[in-house]
Formats: C-alpha cells, sequence, structure tokens
C-alpha cells in the first residue's frame, strides 16, 4: 500500500488524537492533515515511541499516535518494553515499513523482510499487534483497533506514494513546538 493512502485512512479517524510522527511519514502527514495536535520530533531517530510514551501517560484520557518508521524504531526497540510495562492504553504505534531510510539516503534497513515488528511488539507485552499488507484490509480493521484499548502495534508494509515536500525549517520551528504547547494545553 502507499504510505499515503495509508495516512488519508488514519486522517478520517483523527479527532482530538495526539500524532507523533517521524522523519517522511511525518513530512507526509503534515501535508495530508496539519493540525495544531501534531507533535513533530523529526530528528529523534528511534525516539518517536518515546515521545509518544511520555504524551500518552501526561494525558491519559487521549488517544496518542506514534507514526514512526522501520528503521526507526530498530535504533530503540528497547523503549517496546516500556510502553507495555508502562500500560498505555491509549498509545497505538503505526510502524511504516518500507525496509529503507528513505529520508536518509534510501539506504536499506537492516533485517528488511526478515524482522516481524507485529510479533516483537507482542512478545514485549503490547496488548495487541497487527500487519497489513494491502490499503483494503487496513481500512476494513482501523477503526475496530483504534476502539480496543493498546498499547497497540499496527505495522502496514509500505511503498513511499506521492512525494510531499519535507519542511525542515518548520519541524525545528519554535513555532511547531508553540501551536502543539498551545493546543494541549486548551484541551
Amino acid at each position: 500500500m502507499r504510505r499515503d493512502h495509508a495516512l488519508e485512512t488514519l486522517k478520517l479517524h483523527v479527532k482530538d488524537d495526539i500524532v507523533v510522527a517521524v522523519y517522511q511519514a511525518c513530512f507526509d502527514w503534515l501535508e495530508i492533515c496539519p493540525r495544531d495536535l501534531n507533535y513533530v520530533s523529526t530528528g529523534a531517530m528511534g525516539q518517536a515511541v518515546s515521545h509518544g510514551m511520555g504524551l500518552a501517560l501526561a494525558r491519559p484520557n487521549r488517544r496518542v499516535l506514534v507514526f514512526d518508521g522501520d528503521g526507526s524504531i530498530l535504533m530503540n526497540l528497547g523503549a517496546l518494553v516500556s510502553v507495555a510495562e508502562a500500560g498505555c492504553k491509549n498509545l497505538y504505534h503505526f510502524i511504516f515499513s518500507n525496509g529503507e531510510y528513505e529520508v536518509n539516503g534510501r539506504h536499506p534497513v537492516p533485517g528488511k523482510g526478515v524482522v516481524d515488528f507485529a510479533a516483537i511488539a507482542l512478545a514485549t507485552g503490547y496488548a495487541h499487534a497487527s500487519r497489513f499488507k494491502t490499503l483494503n484490509t487496513f481500512k476494513d480493521s482501523i477503526g475496530a483497533i483504534l476502539a480496543t484499548p493498546g498499547p497497540a502495534m499496527i505495522v502496514l508494509d509500505v511503498t513511499p506514494g506521492e512525494t510531499f515536500r519535507r519542511n525542515y525549517e518548520y519541524i525545528h520551528s519554535a513555532e511547531a513546538r508553540e501551536k502543539f504547547r498551545s493546543a494541549i494545553r486548551k484541551r
């Protein structure tokens, strides 16, 4: 499935949720669904789920969706144990698996096609985990997944899809952080 199509599907389910997105999923999401509750943490490779866990613990009455990459999560697999142990029932961890470090030169991810992230998540104590290879099966399942308490991992086998601009200036700006801070304080 194309990543942009998966994100368009997710957009239909995101209301007052916090979204923590990194790297290309972040750039795509900012174009597809610009909103003040987008927490941008690009540059924190491997840290998306750690940031998401902190937000999920601080805001237990709000869903936190983490949009992570396969290469990114490989850099911090230990965080999965922390998320499971913390019992983050409001955390939904999406892995956009394309087998490469797309933003960093399209270098292959170690273990491409071998690593089973859903199985790792379950082994660490996540409440449930799923893997989707087609957009239609993902569309049919996402509502039920988001209605079931987490922590949950949702692995999406993706291809890039439409190319969106990589707005590094915005994601590293004080403006992006202030928008998020203001939005989280209001609710």
